[in-house]
């Protein structure tokens, strides 16, 4: 019996030569053929074709201790061979950039997957503030090739060199190479301290020449910006 409707038409899949595309806004298509690829551990929802996985946990002893110290959560697996592989995160929105020898800071909850050519490392932020939250830390990544990176939701871009630009540690997903972040600690004032605070004490401040992305929702966290 013939199955009627336009479901297999409306959903399939996209044709493309690019190793990183959007197969739609929820779900990442990855060309194996352009070599291997770092992914977050359990992000595969389908492949076609001869893809390896292998599970590369924290990236080696050094970001091990440092994911112990941090609580920065990046388990990745390395995805080899040939054919076409989907990766997706809990229906969150994919958003796909290409790095041109340049870098980015990204909440490490945020990665879903980026080319074997980025290096990638989890740092300290230097903020002056960030010494009253017990340290920042982000995971760098940096080089020429594809990232992926998830938001909850569609984000926005913020020019920061526009004008003094704020987040909430909690929304802020990424931000690009020459932008400068600090802590900015608002009470809210007297007032607002007696009846229970505003729940916006620490806030991202951010200055310098790129963008942040801020996603429309805090809960980046657990798994980045957070105090060791």
């Amino acid at each position: 019996m013939p199955i009627h409707g336009s479901l297999f038409q409306d959903f399939k899949e996209e044709q493309t030569s690019d190793q990183f595309s959007l197969q739609n806004k929820k779900l990442l298509k990855v060309q194996m053929g352009h070599g291997p690829v770092m992914a977050k551990v359990g992000s595969m929802v389908a492949y076609q074709g001869d893809v390896r996985f292998e599970n590369q946990g924290s990236g080696g002893v050094g970001k091990f201790l440092k994911q112990a110290a941090s609580g920065e959560g990046v388990r990745m697996m390395t995805c080899t061979g040939n054919g076409e592989l989907f990766l997706a995160d809990a229906a969150s929105e994919v958003q796909v950039i290409y790095l041109e020898n340049d870098m980015i800071s990204v909440n490490g909850n945020s990665i879903l997957a980026f080319s074997a050519s980025i290096e990638w490392d989890i740092h300290r932020i230097q903020a002056r503030g960030a010494v009253m939250t017990g340290g920042l830390y982000n995971v760098t990544l940096r080089g020429s090739g594809y990232v992926a990176i998830t938001t909850k939701g569609e984000p926005v871009a913020l020019d920061v060199a526009s004008a003094p630009t704020f987040g909430d540690a909690q929304a802020v997903v990424m931000w690009t190479g020459g932008v400068r972040m600090d802590i900015k600690v608002d009470t809210g004032g007297l007032k607002s301290m007696v009846r229970g605070g505003t729940g916006e004490t620490f806030q991202m401040a951010f200055g310098g020449q790129g963008y942040v992305l801020v996603q429309p929702a805090e809960n980046v966290a657990p798994g980045g910006h957070q105090s060791a």
